[in-house]
């Protein structure tokens, strides 16, 4: 890992790179600029580079009338996956999600073996799987043991 540099969603590229990496990584659930947009509105969206290479994203969301918690997420793209991104954007999230609130969640789509490893190798347990309306490939929500 060279230099990463995480930086909020604000613009047309940044909106795009951000829509890159998590339709890649849920490609059940691929989300529209427009969507994306409005997310913006209520949720803390970061997209991160080494360099100037697009390695990953984020989200971080304040608690909501659908939970008490923050639901932290860091996703990095298979290529530079296993080099120390995952874990600087993580801890990038969980300072953010600390500023907004006390308990801390993240969701993964059960398929990617590496994103529910990683969460529990930093301490996160499962607490309940879910499936969206109209998915085949249900999510996990996993709460951090803290």
């Amino acid at each position: 890992m060279s230099e990463l540099r995480i930086v909020p969603v604000t613009d047309d590229q940044t909106v795009l790179d951000w829509q890159r990496v998590h339709n890649e990584i849920i490609p059940t659930a691929p989300l529209s600029v427009d969507e994306i947009r409005e997310r913006m509105t209520r949720h803390i969206l970061e997209v991160a580079y080494d360099g100037e290479v697009l390695v990953g994203c984020s989200t971080v969301r304040p608690p909501s009338e659908e939970t008490s918690a923050v639901v932290v997420i860091a996703r990095v793209l298979p290529a530079h996956r296993r080099r120390g991104f995952g874990t600087a954007i993580y801890e990038h999230c969980l300072r953010r999600g600390r500023e907004l609130g006390d308990g801390i969640e993240t969701h993964i789509l059960s398929s990617n073996e590496d994103g529910v490893r990683f969460a529990k190798a930093h301490g996160f347990v499962e607490v309940e799987t879910y499936l969206l309306p109209g998915d085949t490939i249900p999510f996990i929500e996993l709460r951090l043991g803290e």
